[in-house]
């Protein structure tokens, strides 16, 4: 049986001397949605060139949100897509041979109005929490195991949820109509920068369940086939993703770059966008297996079979980690 980490690693290293000829006729087509936080890195990629360094041109397909990228990825109409492993895992225990590839750690947090007086989530008890990403949203059952173990409390049943998209729960919870909400990273950071707080962030949270704050939960999607058949063409996007977190992480200029398509209403938005995205780089190295059969349990117990399906244990070979 061959060891995909040996054979991701084994392609880097060969790289170099093959990307010349390869970015002429490899292209990887990626479906996301264009608004999407990831295509700050994807045009940082396209903008430095860092697709034909690294032995592929990219072609970026834009997708009404993250279910039309998933639909078109297993139609085979792309070949790349960014989700959560926990996704790629139901998909592996289901028989597909999908793989993942480690993108952002970013996860959000219980957010509270600037007037609020609450200072754990045991004083929101009888409270209104809007949530975004639905009855099953993975922060939000981080945070309900986290209320269960710190305070003995139930947190679905001592408050009431308002589930809605993540821009309505945005303007909702500005309005000071909810007492908090549970939103994704980058809209939490615009809460922030109007004057919000976060009550307990989902990684203060999974870090006191035990859980590894540098786990990724979103990264690569590609098919199996393509790591066995073409392992250079994994192991170049794999390296043209870290090459575009080493610039954003330290070049001021190419965030001022990008500063048009990240619908920064104010400076202040814009530095909290850039200090989230910034926050949530993973560090290279392997992904720990037992951390992510840990959330694995938690997102089960709570989520059930709609999240998780049929699957107890994490499907062997659901990460693929460049150079591990």
């Amino acid at each position: 049986m061959f060891h995909k980490r040996h054979i991701l690693g084994a392609a880097l290293a060969v790289l170099v001397s093959t990307t010349a000829s390869l970015a002429e006729d490899a292209v990887l087509r990626i479906a996301t949605q264009v608004s999407g936080t990831v295509n700050w890195e994807l045009t940082t990629i396209a903008s430095h060139g860092l697709d034909k360094a690294n032995g592929f041109t990219m072609q970026v397909q834009d997708v009404a949100a993250g279910p039309a990228a998933q639909v078109a990825f297993q139609a085979g109409e792309a070949d790349v897509i960014v989700s959560d492993w926990l996704w790629v895992a139901r998909q592996r225990a289901a028989g597909d041979d999908f793989v993942f590839i480690p993108y952002s750690r970013a996860v959000g947090a219980l957010h509270v109005g600037k007037d609020s007086t609450a200072q754990t989530l045991a004083d929101l008890k009888g409270g209104q929490i809007g949530i975004a990403g639905g009855p099953v949203d993975k922060s939000w059952l981080i945070l309900r195991a986290y209320a269960q173990q710190e305070y003995g409390m139930d947190l679905a049943a001592e408050t009431e949820q308002v589930f809605g998209a993540p821009p309505l729960i945005f303007e909702t919870a500005l309005s000071g109509d909810l007492d908090a909400a549970v939103n994704f990273w980058h809209f939490g950071a615009k809460m922030e920068a109007a004057g919000m707080r976060p009550l307990v962030t989902v990684a203060q949270a999974g870090e006191a369940l035990g859980l590894d704050a540098n786990t990724p939960l979103l990264g690569y999607v590609v098919r199996g086939e393509l790591l066995r058949d073409k392992p250079e063409l994994v192991a170049g996007l794999a390296a043209a993703s870290r090459g575009a977190k080493e610039i954003l992480a330290t070049d001021d200029a190419a965030w001022e770059a990008l500063r048009p398509q990240m619908n920064a209403k104010s400076d202040a938005q814009f530095a909290a966008l850039k200090a989230g995205f910034r926050a949530g780089i993973p560090a290279p190295g392997p992904v720990d297996e037992a951390a992510a059969q840990k959330m694995l349990e938690i997102m089960a117990s709570l989520g059930g079979e709609e999240l998780v399906g049929k699957m107890t244990s994490l499907p062997e070979g659901v990460f693929v980690q460049p150079g591990s």
